[in-house]
């Protein structure tokens, strides 16, 4: 029998409401079949872990990341697939992360969750976690379907680190714009074989936890000042930058602006640019306003969402030192996060 393991993070899927002060609580998913009944007529194991206590999304963090690696690696063995419940706010965060920190991955990893409370009469919740945990059990020729990080949201099955949070009210809250989703749920399950990611297992999972904190996102808009380009770039211990810039990767040539750039490239600081747009991909060579950039040394990020770029910053300079071998593996599509056209 195939078996799934449920890790509750925290979030608003897990919420009921008390019958006792009529406000939402964190549910108890030891009791979870007596809230999804449908549970019990799988034909696999489901098994949880919660977290006591629940984390709300805005709290996630890199020490919550290396958590559920050392949850997932220490029960690699005993299950077949799992399926992390989290918050949506942060989600494509955690998803892109455990992408990178997990190596050798050769099982399903899901993460899920919800708009309105399980607790709730319309709720999202339990279509969602139904279907997560049947992408996250399903198996062909002995081998899983999925073996990636994924996110599971309405009905779509996206790559970890190409999806994005695009809607805070509607139940179709996730999109993956630069890449086809890997599933679609409706009477059946129909995967996109040719977009998931299969790749060859070199040994044992194992897990890279080393992140680099020391890293900033710069937003460039008109009218922005020195002043404000300058305290970015010059956080005391940053040793990165997601620079999300204009269209295909431009930015202004104020002199000012490319000195700044300049200094901190100067001083090591890495800067990694994607762009401010939901789809399209970081190609500098196209404009004057974008070649400076690319001259100076500035990374191209491609088509990577900020999601992966921030947590692909921190693995990588959490992970390596060597300029040359951090350049190398910026411009490398780890775990399929990038495209290359």
């Amino acid at each position: 029998m195939s078996s799934v393991l449920i890790v509750y993070t925290g979030g608003t899927i897990g919420m009921v409401k008390s019958p006792s002060t009529n406000t939402l609580v964190p549910m108890d998913f030891s009791n979870i079949r007596k809230k999804v009944p449908e549970l019990q007529m799988f034909d696999f194991k489901v098994d949880t872990i919660t977290f006591n206590p629940p984390i709300d999304s805005s709290e996630m963090c890199p020490d919550v990341w290396v958590r559920l690696c050392n949850i997932i690696k220490d029960n690699y063995d005993s299950y077949d697939g799992f399926v992390i419940l989290h918050g949506t706010d942060t989600m494509a965060y955690t998803a892109s992360a455990l992408s990178f920190m997990l190596q050798n991955l050769a099982k399903p990893v899901v993460l899920t969750g919800s708009q309105l409370p399980m607790g709730t009469i319309r709720t999202d919740g339990k279509e969602n976690l139904i279907a997560a945990l049947e992408i996250a059990a399903a198996r062909e020729n002995g081998m899983a379907i999925v073996p990636e990080v994924s996110v599971y949201f309405q009905s779509k099955l996206y790559r970890g680190n190409r999806c994005s949070k695009v809607n805070a009210s509607d139940f179709m809250a996730f999109t993956s714009q630069g890449y086809p989703h890997l599933a679609e749920v409706g009477i059946d399950i129909k995967y996109s074989y040719a977009h998931i990611r299969y790749t060859p297992v070199e040994g044992p999972l194992s897990i890279m936890t080393d992140m680099e904190q020391n890293i900033a996102l710069l937003k460039i808009f008109p009218g922005m000042t020195r002043g404000y380009v300058h305290q970015v770039l010059n956080i005391p211990g940053v040793r990165g930058i997601v620079m999300e810039t204009f269209g295909s990767g431009n930015a202004p040539t104020d002199k000012w602006f490319l000195e700044e750039l300049h200094q901190a490239l100067l001083r090591g600081v890495v800067i990694l640019n994607v762009t401010q747009c939901l789809a399209g991909s970081v190609e500098m060579w196209r404009y004057d306003t974008g070649r400076h950039l690319m001259d100076m040394g500035v990374i191209s990020g491609r088509d990577i969402t900020t999601e992966a770029a921030l947590t692909k910053l921190m693995h990588i300079l959490g992970n390596y030192t060597n300029p040359a071998e951090i350049r190398i593996m910026l411009n490398k599509s780890l775990k399929g996060e990038i495209s290359f056209r």
